[in-house]
């Protein structure tokens, strides 16, 4: 038996020594795969992927909105709506840039593996010069049918017509600016003031471009088309710091307007808060405790100069809801969330509009990359969802998440203005 035992064991010890020596080695082999993986060297290529779909993602964005210009000329032109096949052309662009834009800000997260990263990086790059090539093809296809069949001066006349509705809705820029600056600060009414000069600026430049290719129109010896281009884009530019410029008179007012039952509704929120404060433990009541005074410090403060800066203390008043929110936790009842989300929501959703707007604007101006690009898209997804959201919990927490990426957007399309290659 003694022989037989040692026997078994003459076998099985070295067949355990090797198999564990190779468990071992495959254990290694496996760690030092995952280590390379996510080695300084594949983060860095996995960037340079990512930086690479944003760019074409970039250039795709560009293209949409030229598209969406076009459709619009198209349907001046046709005398109603765009032809079937750039309308087609344009919701195929829009869907797979929205899609694109979703998928190139997920794989920022610094959690995402760098195999993952370049993999994602690489269906973007296809899918986006896809869907450019797509454009390119059915804005060929529409600009061989327009030379055939529309004139240069009929192109004109559209475009003339665009601008002088342009003018009419504008009104008196400067009278808006001035019902601003006289009852609020400059910090409420710069925005509105630049929107308002570069509408202007940007309209006359447009009529200039127009005028001049409607005199190149008659002359078949000259072509119409630079100077109507760059009608264009000026007059697309006007259109765009127009709206800017009434969406900011707009929400000033609005905000002015809030200001006093905002107020209100943040000092009835800190007096519940209060009164949850009784019900809690020794510690957890002092910490509270001292959370409510800070915020109610930083309430008094922004009051006293609220009514020269609403826009201003509604953003602020929204944040402090957002940190009192932070502050209780889960001390209060279901019952208590749902009341402190609804007076919390009206101010939060004017403040993410604000946010929003100015971002739009930043973005509009710079050569935004795709990283501001895809933070403005998901501001305004998510304000979107805050606005149809049945449960008010819900909606509260969707405009804070809209509000955060369109003060990013702004940031990051503010330092791609700044910066000497932005």
């Amino acid at each position: 038996m003694p022989d037989l035992v040692a026997t078994i064991l003459g076998w099985v010890v070295p067949a355990l020594v090797v198999f564990g020596v190779t468990a071992i080695a495959i254990a290694a082999l496996v760690w030092a795969v995952r280590r390379a993986r996510r080695s300084p060297r594949a983060r860095a290529a996995a960037e340079q992927a990512r930086a690479h779909a944003g760019a074409t993602l970039v250039r795709l964005d560009d293209e949409v909105a030229e598209l969406e210009l076009e459709v619009g000329l198209s349907g001046a032109l046709y005398g109603g709506d765009a032809p079937a096949s750039l309308r087609r052309a344009r919701l195929a662009a829009q869907h797979t840039r929205d899609d694109a834009f979703e998928e190139y800000r997920a794989i920022g997260d610094p959690g995402v593996a760098p195999a993952d990263v370049r993999r994602v990086a690489a269906r973007i790059e296809r899918r986006s010069s896809e869907a450019l090539a797509l454009v390119a093809a059915a804005r060929s296809e529409h600009g061989t049918w327009v030379r055939q069949h529309v004139s240069a001066a009929a192109q004109v006349d559209a475009a003339q017509r665009r601008l002088a509705e342009l003018r009419g809705a504008m009104g008196d820029p400067a009278a808006l600016v001035a019902d601003l600056s006289s009852r609020f600060a400059e910090d409420e009414w710069r925005e509105a003031s630049r929107s308002a000069r570069a509408a202007l600026s940007e309209a006359a430049e447009a009529g200039r471009h127009l005028d001049a290719a409607a005199a190149r129109a008659g002359d078949p010896s000259l072509s119409a088309l630079p100077d109507l281009a760059a009608g264009e884009r000026a007059l697309r530019q006007a259109e765009s710091d127009a709206r800017n410029l009434e969406e900011t008179h707009r929400l000033v007012l609005q905000a002015a307007h809030a200001v006093p039952e905002e107020i209100a509704a943040a000092r009835t929120a800190l007096r519940q808060a209060s009164v949850t404060r009784e019900h809690l433990d020794p510690a957890e009541a002092d910490r509270l405790g001292a959370e409510l005074h800070a915020v109610e410090a930083e309430l008094n403060r922004i009051e006293t100069d609220a009514a020269r800066h609403p826009t201003r203390t509604v953003e602020a008043i929204a944040r402090l809801r957002g940190r009192l929110d932070l502050a209780l936790g889960d001390a209060r009842t279901a019952q208590q969330r749902l009341r402190g989300a609804r007076t919390a929501l009206p101010g939060t959703l004017a403040a993410a509009r604000g946010a929003l707007a100015q971002a739009e604007a930043s973005v509009s101006r710079s050569r935004a990359g795709a990283d501001a690009r895809s933070r403005l898209m998901s501001a305004q997804r998510e304000l979107a969802s805050a606005r149809q959201a049945q449960d008010p919990v819900a909606a509260l927490d969707a405009a804070r998440r809209a509000m955060r990426d369109a003060e990013d957007a702004k940031a990051l399309a503010d330092h791609a203005r700044r910066s000497p290659t932005g």
